[in-house]
């Protein structure tokens, strides 16, 4: 708007509502465009808001999508041969006899390896000596 426009605009409002009630009006049009002007500033920031959300969702998404294709480069590499042979490997590092054999372990034995027979007495270690004093 130029300077005469709004000179235009002056005294057509002074001429339609006159000199009492002009300030009021002024008033109250300046109290709608404030208000106007918060509204627009509240949706620009929401809408600016918004946008930074889509960016770091379109951001996240393509470190998603990268560390799934190098996993799946990973998976890939590791032919299912060396799998066996890890697996393997694994297995026998962590093998564990829970076979029963019974020439191995006589029922007769006990837990700090004495063979005892029905009327024999187990020998005391030290600690259950030491008690006994």
């Amino acid at each position: 708007m130029s300077f005469g426009e709004i000179i235009i605009i002056l005294v057509v409002a002074i001429l339609v509502l006159g000199p009492d009630k002009l300030p009021e009006a002024i008033v109250q049009v300046a109290k709608i465009l404030k208000a106007l002007k918060k509204n627009i500033d509240d949706a620009k920031s929401s809408i600016e808001k918004e946008i930074r959300i889509n960016e770091l969702k379109e951001e996240a998404k393509k470190y998603k999508d990268e560390f799934s294709s190098s996993n799946q480069n990973i998976r890939k590499k590791l032919s299912f041969e060396e799998f066996d042979d890890l697996k393997k490997d694994i297995l026998e590092k962590t093998k564990v006899d829970l076979t029963f054999d019974s020439s191995k372990n006589d029922i007769s034995q006990n837990l700090s390896g004495q063979n005892l027979n029905s009327d024999e007495k187990p020998k005391l270690t030290s600690l259950e000596e030491k008690m006994e004093k």
